[in-house]
């Protein structure tokens, strides 16, 4: 009788071995790590909202929980989000981007027609509820991955690459400024850029719509009376304190006076009425006066890691795709972070922009949390299915 060979013996058992390495790269670990630092994030968000509000809810609405309740909500309607996206492989939304980009722009033109104006801007429908800049970011980041990573080399070309990108990025950032949202615009064009140089751009049609960016961006800062006030308040706040320079001035004041390890949780509640938007724009300086220079660090800290681990999940990514839309959310987030930073220290002329899971508004912390559920999603290493596999 015939004995079969070890070696056919062995064959189903190297197959199934082989099929199995093969599974655990199609699926890596998701990174828990990044979730971690976002939880944390948020979970001092909804602290400082209660805290900066406490007051101010009271005398709105007899309820001094009313805010910290709605951001609660929100809070949980984005978790939700991204948990459901952290769950969907990324390649899926290939197909929508195209669908996605469009109903942007729709409600980006129906805005300017019928949105409701406070404070002399128009960013708002369904009356203060969804600001369709803010999924504006998410939608140009995922329609920028998917174009640029279908191109190839392509993208070098002038009339494939720089031409389509300029007008994309033109049309929405136009749409923005004309609200007007002066820090949206340049958060979502600085990203952009940021992602067309990382896929491939050539050097030196990147530098040249850089210059042609940044005198655009200034000829527009500048133009403005406001605008300009502002500039002229920046350089020096004090001297306009009662004025142009009362904001700001407020804010620092509330962020230096928390000294090393703060005044204490709820020392901010003095503060409604003196510090114009303390729970949104400028709740940095709330982190500050509260909780001091060390806890201030560690938000930062903390922002730094997502950014960290962003990155990282953009350089393990599978394909082009991934890797260009992780760097392209991570930007966003870092981003908007810094240039709210910037604000609250006085660093640049003061605009209106709020800090990643940490500010007061529905809209910007679900889309930061929709962010981060797509990135979670290229931290598990999906890959298009091959043929035959």
């Amino acid at each position: 009788m015939t004995v079969p060979h070890a070696t056919s013996r062995a064959k189903p058992f190297a197959y199934a071995r082989r099929r199995h390495r093969r599974r655990a790269e199609l699926q890596r670990q998701s990174d828990y790590w990044l979730f971690l630092a976002v939880l944390g994030l948020l979970t001092i968000g909804l602290l400082m909202v209660y805290s900066a509000t406490y007051t101010l809810g009271y005398l709105n609405f007899q309820d001094a929980t009313y805010y910290v309740r709605r951001q609660v909500m929100w809070a949980l309607l984005g978790m939700g989000l991204m948990v459901a996206l952290w769950r969907v492989d990324y390649h899926v939304w290939q197909r929508y981007t195209v669908f996605l980009m469009g109903v942007t722009l729709l409600m980006l033109v129906l805005l300017l027609m019928t949105g409701r104006t406070i404070f002399g801007a128009q960013r708002w429908l369904l009356g203060n509820s969804v600001q369709p800049a803010e999924l504006a970011k998410v939608t140009v980041v995922l329609y920028i991955a998917h174009w640029a990573s279908s191109k190839g080399e392509r993208i070098r070309h002038v009339d494939t690459g720089l031409i389509p990108f300029s007008v994309l990025v033109g049309v929405v950032c136009g749409l923005i400024l004309l609200q007007p949202d002066f820090s949206t615009a340049l958060l979502i064009a600085v990203t952009a850029g940021v992602m067309f140089f990382i896929a491939g751009a050539d050097l030196l049609q990147f530098l040249v719509t850089g210059l042609i960016a940044f005198f655009t961006i200034l000829t527009v800062a500048t133009r403005a009376d406001y605008r300009a006030a502002r500039i002229q308040t920046f350089l020096d706040p004090f001297a306009r304190a009662d004025t142009t320079g009362y904001q700001i001035v407020q804010t620092l004041v509330a962020l230096a006076s928390g000294g090393l390890v703060g005044q204490g949780l709820g020392s901010s509640r003095g503060n409604v009425g003196v510090l114009p938007a303390s729970h949104t724009d400028v709740i940095l300086a709330i982190v500050g006066q509260e909780l001091g220079l060390v806890f201030t660090l560690l938000v930062l800290g903390l922002f730094l890691f997502v950014g960290y681990r962003g990155f990282r999940i953009g350089a393990n990514a599978p394909d082009a795709f991934g890797t260009i839309l992780a760097a392209g959310i991570t930007c966003w987030l870092l981003f908007q972070a810094l240039l709210n930073v910037a604000v609250v220290t006085n660093t640049v002329p003061f605009t209106g922009i709020p800090l990643p899971f940490i500010s007061y508004g529905g809209s910007s912390l679900v889309t930061s949390l929709v962010g981060i559920g797509l990135l979670l999603s290229i931290s598990r290493g999906h890959r298009p299915q091959e043929e035959g596999e």
